[in-house]
């Protein structure tokens, strides 16, 4: 029995080894594992992009013509290299079409020229006027200036004094006074300090709405006749006039006196007989004649007094106060023929500015048909697709394509300092910053390997990806190259590993081993009947392999 049983035990025991043996492998055999690692660990963030120049010089039409745009006559090869020799020559890289312009400059040349015109004759009017005001405000001062002369000719100044005052002739005098013509030639500013309305701010001719001036009343107001006797009367014509009819009046008086004595006398010597008859009618002669002298110079003086004296005083105030009005008058139409000369002066001026404003930028826009060299470099053709149209109904840029306004046409970009512009993706944004250090290999020269530095880092995502791919958030990044290299074109396409972080020495597995369960991070360690579930710590991770912190050790297998 035992010997039976022996062999049996054994058959058993190698049956069970070998499926143990072949269960084993074909675990092996349908997962791939790898063996965790220990040792540095580089992190980086692997993106693909294009060459560009860091600085580039974009020339584009600035020619304003609407939206048929404007044809280019002639531009240089695409890849010609503009050199130093060009810039300081102004070599011309695109030429527009300016036929159109031609004609717009010779119409706005006629119509500036008509502006120019207009201005001249506006400047010489209103100097034109200024002399006329001054001529005809002079006039009037004068005239106001002999009228008062006269009038203080006729009752003297003392008497004048009182009738004007009493007239309020001196304030209107002193309105036409003060508002002369030096005031006149500014004019608005008069209108402004006597309180009317101001002209209006488009030049335009207002109403010079000034205050009333004192108005004089009539003379006949004035009682002239309480002034008609010497001792009230100023030196003037008519105390001299009045004297010289009392004097006249006081000869014949005495005359009269005279012819009256001699008459008694010889009448009484006639009656004694001492003198003839002749003599009686001579003395009577004499006396007729003495007392028709005494009543004329009565009459004449009372004549004078109730008639001529008021008449002419009333005259010679009619004429000051007449000559007043006109004074302020002529200053008043001086002040609103002024405010039209400048209005219409300023009205063509503008006229002129507005025309010699569109002048010169028609000549501007001429200039801008012509594109030169302002930088060396290698000269790009505008961005577009190249089926021949681009978006937006934009053609390919060539000769005789139409482009519009603000249409980039070309583009010289700075060879000597060149980046890469790449996309990266949210989730590795908050690791990319700005001064990190990246390798950058060039598709063309993969045997190259350039290096660079974060010089600009997106806020936002693009915008441009926003509109096609809503759901994927990329940020565009840049990433200058060191040093000059000739072979590097813009355009190219490069790969660049950014340096984010680099690990001394830490255990890692590859990024595909990792998965979350739960909130937690969990790895399937191969075993020898079935793989185990393990809750793991993880650090930080590249596109290839995940730090573990702990809950694995160097060397255990992961699926």
């Amino acid at each position: 029995m035992k010997a039976l049983t022996s062999p049996l035990v054994v058959a058993l025991l190698a049956s069970g080894a070998w499926w143990w043996f072949r269960s084993s492998h074909a675990t092996d055999n349908r997962a791939a594992t790898f063996a965790a690692k220990r040792g540095p660990l580089d992190i980086t963030v692997l993106e693909g992009g294009s060459l560009q120049a860091l600085e580039s010089q974009e020339i584009k039409c600035e020619v304003r013509v609407g939206y048929q745009g404007t044809k280019i006559l002639k531009i240089v090869d695409e890849g010609y290299l503009v050199t130093e020799e060009d810039v300081r020559t102004n070599k011309v890289l695109c030429e527009l079409d300016s036929s159109e312009l031609q004609k717009q400059i010779v119409q706005q040349e006629i119509t500036y020229q008509s502006a120019l015109a207009s201005l001249t004759d506006a400047q010489q009017n209103y100097e034109i006027q200024l002399s006329q005001n001054d001529s005809d405000i002079k006039t009037a001062e004068q005239k106001a200036r002999f009228a008062g002369m006269d009038f203080d000719k006729l009752l003297g100044d003392k008497v004048t004094v009182q009738i004007i005052a009493q007239l309020g002739l001196d304030k209107l005098e002193a309105v036409s006074e003060t508002n002369n013509f030096e005031a006149t030639a500014n004019a608005e500013e008069v209108v402004r300090k006597s309180g009317a309305a101001p002209m209006s701010s488009t030049n335009q001719v207002a109403t010079v709405a000034k205050p009333a001036a004192p108005k004089a009343p009539p003379a006949t107001a004035i009682d002239f006749s309480k002034f008609a006797n010497i001792d009230t009367l100023g030196d003037g014509e008519a105390k001299q006039k009045l004297r010289k009819l009392e004097d006249d009046l006081q000869v014949a008086q005495k005359e009269l006196g005279q012819a009256t004595t001699a008459l008694e006398g010889t009448h009484r010597l006639f009656a004694r007989g001492f003198v003839p008859k002749t003599e009686v009618t001579r003395d009577e002669i004499s006396f007729e004649s003495s007392r028709l002298k005494v009543q004329t110079a009565e009459t004449a003086r009372a004549l004078y007094l109730k008639y001529e004296f008021n008449k002419s005083a009333e005259e010679s105030l009619s004429k000051y106060t007449e000559a007043i009005r006109e004074q302020d008058k002529a200053r008043r139409v001086a002040i609103s023929k002024l405010a039209q000369a400048r209005a219409r002066l300023n009205s063509a001026k503008g006229q002129y500015e507005v025309q010699a404003r569109q002048r010169k930028d028609l000549n501007e826009q001429l200039d801008k048909c012509t594109l030169t060299a302002k930088k060396s470099g290698l000269v790009v053709y505008g961005s577009g697709r190249d089926d021949g149209v681009y978006y937006g109904g934009e053609e390919r840029v060539r000769e005789g394509a139409t482009v519009r306004e603000r249409q980039a046409i070309v583009t010289i970009p700075d060879m000597t300092h060149m980046a890469v512009n790449v996309k990266i993706h949210e989730s590795y944004i908050k690791k990319v910053r700005k001064g990190l250090k990246a390798r950058i290999t060039v598709d063309a020269f993969p045997d190259e390997v350039l290096t660079g530095e974060i010089t600009k880092v997106g806020v936002l995502p693009d915008s441009a990806n926003r509109w096609m791919s809503p759901d994927l958030k990329v940020y565009l990044t840049t990433i200058a190259i060191d040093g000059t290299h000739d072979w590097v074109k813009p355009g190219m396409s490069a790969k660049v590993e950014i340096m984010v972080n680099k690990l001394a020495d830490v255990v890692y597995i590859p990024v595909q081993a990792v998965s979350p369960d739960d909130g937690k991070q969990i790895c399937y360690v191969a075993g020898a009947f079935k793989p185990e579930r393990r809750e793991i710590q993880i650090g930080e991770f590249t596109d290839e392999f995940i730090e573990v912190k702990s809950g694995l050790r160097e060397g255990e297998r992961v699926l």
